[in-house]
């Protein structure tokens, strides 16, 4: 397993919180460490996610809240554990603790199962206690650049400023053509779990939102456009899954822009003290500030 600065950092907090609420660690492993850390413990029956985001507590509050209310309405969402309050803070982190979900030997979630969970989604009355609304989604971005001066070359922080108000005044001037409502906020394929029994889970609900539905259909555009995935086949099926066609929305060229930029956020955190952020954060600002839409970009390796 692949080991950098972060990793010690994250599993001695880990360490704190699994003390704090009395689990034992003894198959406690690192599933991912991007955005999060996340470690699955399975004979506990329980995944701990640590936010690497120092100010990611109202956010996962507001995860933790409406995945429970979700749930409560049959909707299929990955559950917080019964731990009591959450989210914990360990040493200015938020650590969540939810259900584990065993490997399913089935096929993978595909885009279609992404359509029909946020057509339903979307469809769901207002929760009685709504997550914060989306009205600026460069927050994050912006502050993940303030607290990492030192990943960017002065060039760089001057073209990412214009960059982002020009993209947000798009943002501000754009029609939407539905109304807000609430949203998942990072919704694509790789974000669906796959049960034994063969339901499919909506997870990582860190960026819960109420704002504007087209947020969460650009998403799939974004990463077919940089990553590859899923493919154009794929992605007809989304559209028919979910009943609505984003291509038919001026806007749309816009949003993936919009994305493209929020998704640097995990990387000015972690550039660096790993090396995989730092190389691909370079790689990232590079295509764009060279205006190439079609250069592909990486994916933290998995752990």
């Amino acid at each position: 397993m692949p080991r950098d600065d972060l990793y010690e950092e994250y599993w001695a907090l880990l360490v704190a919180a699994a003390e704090r609420i009395g689990i034992p660690l003894p198959d406690a492993h690192l599933l991912r460490l991007h955005s999060n850390a996340l470690f699955a413990l399975p004979s506990a029956g329980l995944v701990i996610r640590i936010a690497t985001n120092p100010a990611a507590v109202p956010r996962v509050t507001a995860a933790v809240g409406i995945t429970r209310w979700l749930a409560a309405q049959g909707f299929p969402c990955v559950i917080p554990a019964d731990i009591g309050e959450q989210p914990l803070t360990v040493d200015g982190r938020a650590v969540s603790v939810w259900r584990y979900i065993p490997p399913s030997a089935g096929l993978p979630p595909s885009a279609a199962d992404l359509g029909r969970l946020l057509h339903r989604l979307h469809d769901q009355p207002a929760p009685p206690q709504p997550p914060p609304a989306l009205s600026d989604p460069f927050d994050s971005v912006a502050a993940a650049i303030d607290q990492a001066p030192e990943a960017l070359s002065r060039q760089d922080h001057e073209w990412l400023t214009e960059r982002i108000g020009h993209l947000g005044e798009l943002w501000q001037n754009m029609d939407f053509p539905h109304l807000p409502g609430l949203i998942h906020g990072d919704a694509h394929p790789g974000n669906l779990l796959r049960t034994p029994a063969g339901e499919v889970l909506l997870c990582d609900w860190d960026h819960v939102a109420i704002g504007p539905r087209e947020w969460d259909l650009a998403q799939i555009y974004y990463t077919q456009r940089r990553f590859g995935h899923p493919p154009e086949p794929d992605i007809e099926s989304f559209i028919e899954a979910y009943g609505w066609d984003p291509r038919r929305w001026p806007g749309l060229a816009s949003m993936i822009a919009i994305r493209e930029i929020t998704g640097l956020s995990p990387y000015f955190r972690t550039a660096a003290a790993k090396p995989f952020s730092g190389r691909e954060l370079a790689s990232r600002l590079n295509s764009l500030r060279r205006g190439d839409i079609t250069a592909r970009w990486n994916t933290p390796p998995s752990e």
